[in-house]
């Protein structure tokens, strides 16, 4: 019987994916960290936590961030937010956040409905809190009728694509620790901003008291992966208890583990950050020398934000993809990978030259 042909073994070209610019979610995943999941993936080894490696990443995490250290492999951002918060509080407890925060924006409300917390959102142009935010909103202690606030949720980098120097940080975390609160941080894109600050991941965090971290690694060159790094075990309690009920423990978790040890044992978190921040400057250079496009904040990481015509924004988005931040406004974002290259970013500027004078 003729079996029909597989196309996978013509000559017919295929189309070249469009290079994405929406987000760092969408890039593919390093080579070093497929390497990793290949290298672990031989006989059997103990489940849930109980294999060796994940003992050695237990070890590189406090390389990073201290001998307290404690990490805690989970499948995604959204799960690591989620326990981290219900690990700092209780059911009465608030949460003080930017209102840009990915807490509040992007996780469907599931620190509200999983957690039971409630979100106290703060404006904040530049989608970073400071003392006075802080402060201001931090009220109702000791108010039976009130949701108590016990932690402070930072983001870094921030949803706008900026950063918190450790100095900002510490001020934060000092305004935190005044009001018998805890300190937490979403550290999505925690890598990009240690590479444009030149600092270690312990400057951003431990030393600047921080006392959580949703560390991330799927915007950084993972398949899939991130992880909580409890940094002060004694602003926690039940983490395992939590990540197990909250559908986050991964029975396999050696493949988790694997390639978090990839990232971080070495400096491929570092170089690949440095590649992504280095093409969104380049974009940011690019795109401010095109008539009719704003430049809306500080490009700090690995996002440019701004503000284009819809139908420049419509038109270049069929041949690039990325989002619209704020419908009323035009602005959009476009955010930079590790695999991003200069050719990618020079195409969209041109792109985006092309459609600003149509």
């Amino acid at each position: 019987m003729t079996q029909p042909p597989d196309d996978r073994t013509t000559d017919t070209p295929r189309p070249a994916a469009a290079r994405a610019f929406a987000s760092d979610n969408q890039a593919s995943v390093h080579p070093d960290v497929l390497a990793a999941l290949a290298a672990v993936n031989d006989g059997h080894q103990p489940a849930y936590g109980a294999d060796a490696v994940t003992a050695r990443l237990r070890d590189v995490v406090r390389r990073h961030f201290g001998e307290r250290a404690e990490v805690f492999p989970v499948f995604n951002g959204t799960g690591a937010n989620v326990v981290s918060l219900q690990a700092m509080s209780e059911r009465w407890s608030s949460v003080v956040c930017p209102e840009s925060a990915h807490i509040n924006t992007d996780e469907c409300g599931a620190p509200e409905k999983i957690a039971g917390l409630k979100l106290v959102t703060v404006p904040a142009p530049d989608g970073k809190l400071t003392p006075e935010l802080v402060e201001a909103h931090a009220t109702g202690f000791g108010n039976v009728q009130r949701r108590q606030p016990a932690v402070v949720s930072i983001t870094q980098s921030t949803e706008l694509g900026t950063v918190y120097t450790p100095e900002e940080t510490a001020a934060v975390a000092a305004a935190a620790r005044e009001r018998g609160m805890s300190v937490h941080m979403d550290g999505a894109r925690i890598a990009n901003a240690a590479a444009s600050l030149g600092v270690p991941l312990r400057a951003l965090t431990t030393d600047a008291g921080v006392d959580v971290l949703s560390f991330g690694g799927t915007k950084n060159g993972l398949l899939l992966g991130e992880a909580i790094v409890v940094l002060n075990p004694d602003a926690v309690r039940g983490v395992d208890y939590l990540r197990k009920s909250s559908m986050q423990l991964a029975s396999k978790m050696r493949y988790v583990s694997a390639q978090l040890v990839a990232l971080l044992d070495g400096d491929l978190w570092l170089r690949n950050a440095a590649r992504a921040n280095g093409m969104a400057r380049r974009l940011e250079a690019a795109a401010r020398a095109v008539p009719g496009v704003e430049i809306t904040q500080a490009v700090e990481a690995n996002a440019v934000f701004a503000i284009v015509p819809k139908g420049a924004a419509d038109r270049l988005r069929k041949r690039f993809p990325f989002y619209t931040w704020d419908e009323r406004t035009g602005e959009v974002r476009w955010v930079c990978s590790f695999d991003t290259t200069e050719d990618d970013v020079d195409a969209f500027a041109a792109a985006l030259a092309e459609e600003m004078t149509a």
